[in-house]
């Protein structure tokens, strides 16, 4: 969103209605729908039931800000991890700066933040590699932020409520705004794609990124888990 008049609730809430208003309505291409396999098993769940766990989307703003930017959004159960991360990724510079960069880059440099579990903000960066060629490594350098007895988001909102603070609420106005969005999706949309527990969901997904580009896995290490 664009940077408020003021910190006061009424006026960061009504710079996301903006945003909100500004997405442009889904379409059937722009979502893959998916269940893990064993769904239909676990209780209460209908033989046939078509209900998603999983659901990547592409995501158009056509606002003066990010006109020709594309947003991807990706969530599920069962995944390979839990964690919830944004990654803003760069344009490559238009000029080779190491030898093996037409070749050996396989994705471009970018900013990396984590909010859950542990938040963290990260920076990736092509260097030089030791030796005598002009070869090119990326690396990340991260800042981790340990933050001991924290409040958990519920106990955040539950203390807002209280004070009367709605900044981190949604306004009746951004939910109007972002059901717009989905509401042509909800009922004209293909069916649920089977993909296995402890992956990344649905192969299908992946074209959703376009030629040469790729989702970002949270790395096993740092975080662990069942779900994202």
């Amino acid at each position: 969103m664009d940077a408020p008049a003021s910190m006061a609730a009424e006026a960061q809430r009504g710079e996301k209605v903006k945003v909100f208003r500004s997405m442009r309505p889904l379409t059937r291409d722009d979502i893959v729908r998916g269940q893990y396999t064993g769904y239909r098993s676990e209780a209460g769940v209908a033989a046939e039931s078509d209900v998603e766990t999983y659901c990547a989307a592409r995501i158009h703003i056509d606002s003066w800000r990010w006109d020709g930017v594309p947003w991807y959004v990706r969530a599920g159960k069962r995944l390979a991890a839990t964690a919830t991360e944004v990654v803003v990724e760069l344009k490559p510079p238009p000029q080779r700066l190491f030898e093996d960069s037409p070749v050996q880059i396989r994705r471009a440099n970018y900013l990396r933040f984590r909010l859950q579990p542990g938040p963290a903000i990260a920076i990736a960066a092509r260097l030089k590699r030791a030796g005598d060629e002009f070869l090119g490594v990326q690396e990340e350098f991260s800042l981790l932020e340990e933050q001991r007895g924290a409040e958990s988001p519920y106990d955040r909102l539950l203390g807002d409520a209280m004070a009367g603070d709605g900044t981190l609420f949604t306004s009746e106005a951004a939910v109007e705004a972002a059901w717009s969005v989905v509401d042509p999706i909800l009922k004209r949309h293909r069916r649920a794609i089977a993909y296995r527990p402890g992956g990344w969901g649905p192969k299908q997904a992946d074209a959703l990124v376009g030629p040469g580009a790729a989702w970002h896995n949270p790395r096993r290490a740092v975080v662990n888990g069942s779900g994202s």
